[in-house]
């Protein structure tokens, strides 16, 4: 008798399956968003599948962000459409449960803003200029009256908020998904000094700058060089406090 060798066979669970098919039925449209789904009974005869199975994958499906549960005497399941907030909350979790490293997630942040820069000197509406400045003037305040926990929130808020200027969805939603673990990492001891403060809010000027003008080569070029100057600060910072590279979050 020859003897070969085999993989394990995986048989997906049944919950899984039904998930599947459900969840490509509402991403090509069959499903329309807003759509109440059949109550776990109804959806078990039609699968045949146990109501547990049933329960399980409507489980999935609500932690993708793709339907809403109610519960009580009208509850069910409604298709919604998915929001930044499910990416947000995802790779939140993922950076956290997977232990990423702090460098990673500042480089994945130098790599993403200065387009992002671009993109907002390119697409940028009125209202998000006065967003921006906004978030800028709370940063300055914060600043001037030695509040560097709120200097460092303003801060992150303006990072988010040109982003959000780029009106590019996928790029919102990882910015804002990182901004917490960025966010974690500046409010180190010794870091936001009145200095550092100060060079902030003159290169943020700069960059908005760039922006209210259009300008999309000098935005890019000017956030490129204040989130280099940044990463190489808390990198320094972090190296002197813990006499090692960056920890991870």
């Amino acid at each position: 008798m020859i003897s070969i060798e085999l993989e394990r066979v995986r048989v997906p669970k049944a919950a899984d399956v039904l998930a599947a098919m459900l969840r490509e039925k509402i991403l090509q449209g069959g499903i329309e968003v807003g759509t109440d789904l059949p109550n776990e009974r109804e959806l078990g005869a039609q699968a045949g599948l146990s109501r547990a199975s049933v329960r399980e994958a409507l489980r999935i499906l609500e932690g993708e962000g793709l339907i809403v549960t109610r519960v009580g005497r009208n509850g069910g399941s409604a298709v919604v459409r998915p929001s930044s907030e499910t990416i947000e909350r995802s790779v939140g979790i993922f950076i956290r449960g997977q232990g990423i490293r702090l460098e990673a997630v500042l480089e994945a942040r130098a790599a993403m803003e200065p387009p992002s820069a671009r993109f907002a000197a390119m697409h940028r509406s009125e209202t998000d200029l006065v967003e921006i400045a906004k978030c800028q003037s709370a940063l300055e305040q914060a600043s001037t009256v030695g509040d560097v926990d709120g200097y460092v929130r303003a801060n992150r808020d303006w990072h988010v908020q040109v982003v959000r200027a780029s009106h590019n969805e996928l790029l919102i939603a990882f910015i804002s998904a990182v901004a917490q673990s960025v966010y974690v990492a500046t409010d180190l001891e010794g870091f936001n000094s009145v200095e550092v403060r100060n060079a902030v809010i003159r290169a943020h000027r700069r960059v908005m700058e760039a922006i209210t003008a259009g300008d999309a080569d000098a935005a890019s070029r000017r956030m490129g060089r204040h989130v280099g100057a940044y990463v190489s600060g808390v990198r320094n910072t972090q190296e002197k406090l813990n006499g090692t590279r960056p920890k991870e979050q």
